[in-house]
């Protein structure tokens, strides 16, 4: 479909900026004893996961239909899709919950702040670029939309997620950052934990969002709005279509199953009629490429 962004290209930035990012959170946690730090390690080794699930279920949602799946395995990138906003809210959020209570009651002085500073200023310059180039894929998508209406209405569940990911990872080092600081200026650990706390929640809900609009896809959407808008107005302007009655349609992955009941324009026998659906679906596939599956009922009565 023309305006659907390149979800593999963001896959590979994020998950490249992950692997480094985790690594130089590993360290800085290890010197620094932050608790904040730790959290953002674990965030960071889960995103990696994560990306590499999309990966896996991208491929997946590729093979073709079989007798057993007569409308293909495009859904399979939603289950993937849901198991990595599962594992954002318990790998990521749960542990950083966890991690910060246990320092909020038994309170660790930072050791070598000066580590945690410059991983921080390196991930947060490292995630801008995954950021942007996430944001420029759903920019395309987007087609003026705001970014939360895109959010909402978006049907690239691995873009969608990707997103979420890369935003909350960004609001989670700035967090991080501000807690490690507050903690060297004040000689407080307690603002180390309590970061630690604002990032597990942040992750949560970032998490329960993205789960709430996936969880919207496996039980079956229609496809974009905006897009559904264009094919009724592509089909009310086709010449062999009097009246459209009703259009239906589901989103599958990459894939489009679209079903039309319409008034003809004129009466004709069925050789002729059947010539003109033939027609009419042939365009609609032509006008939009992801349609894989098109049922055309001609009907000369609405609400039959």
């Amino acid at each position: 479909m023309a305006g659907k962004g390149e979800s593999t290209r963001a896959i590979l930035f994020a998950l490249g900026a992950n692997l480094s990012i985790a690594g130089a959170k590993g360290v800085a946690a290890f010197f620094t004893g932050s608790s904040a730090m730790l959290a953002e390690t674990v965030h960071s080794l889960a995103d990696c996961g994560n990306q590499l699930l999309l990966l896996l279920g991208m491929k997946q949602a590729r093979r073709p239909a079989s007798p057993d799946y007569p409308l293909g395995h495009g859904k399979a990138i939603y289950f993937w899709s849901f198991l990595v906003a599962v594992m954002l809210f318990t790998v990521g959020g749960m542990f950083s919950l966890y991690e910060g209570w246990h320092k909020l009651h038994n309170p660790e002085p930072l050791r070598k702040w000066g580590w945690a500073v410059g991983v921080l200023a390196f991930g947060i310059v490292a995630e801008a670029f995954s950021t942007r180039a996430a944001l420029q894929e759903a920019a395309i998508e987007r087609r003026g939309r705001s970014l939360w209406l895109w959010f909402r209405q978006s049907r690239q569940a691995e873009l969608v997620v990707i997103v979420g990911e890369d935003l909350a990872a960004m609001a989670g080092l700035s967090v991080a950052l501000v807690a490690v600081l507050a903690t060297v200026v004040t000689g407080n650990p307690m603002w180390d934990a309590l970061g630690t706390l604002a990032i597990g929640a942040l992750l949560i809900v970032v998490a329960v969002f993205v789960a709430i609009e996936i969880k919207a896809m496996l039980i079956g959407q229609s496809v974009d709005p905006a897009v559904q808008a264009q094919m009724r107005r592509f089909l009310d302007d086709r010449p062999e279509i009097g009246n459209v009655i009703s259009l239906i349609t589901l989103q599958l992955g990459n894939d489009m199953l679209v079903s039309v009941q319409a008034e003809m324009s004129e009466e004709q026998s069925a050789r002729a009629l059947a010539v003109q659906i033939n027609t009419v679906e042939r365009a609609l596939k032509e006008e939009f490429p992801d349609v894989r599956w098109s049922f055309f009922e001609p009907d000369i009565k609405a609400g039959i």
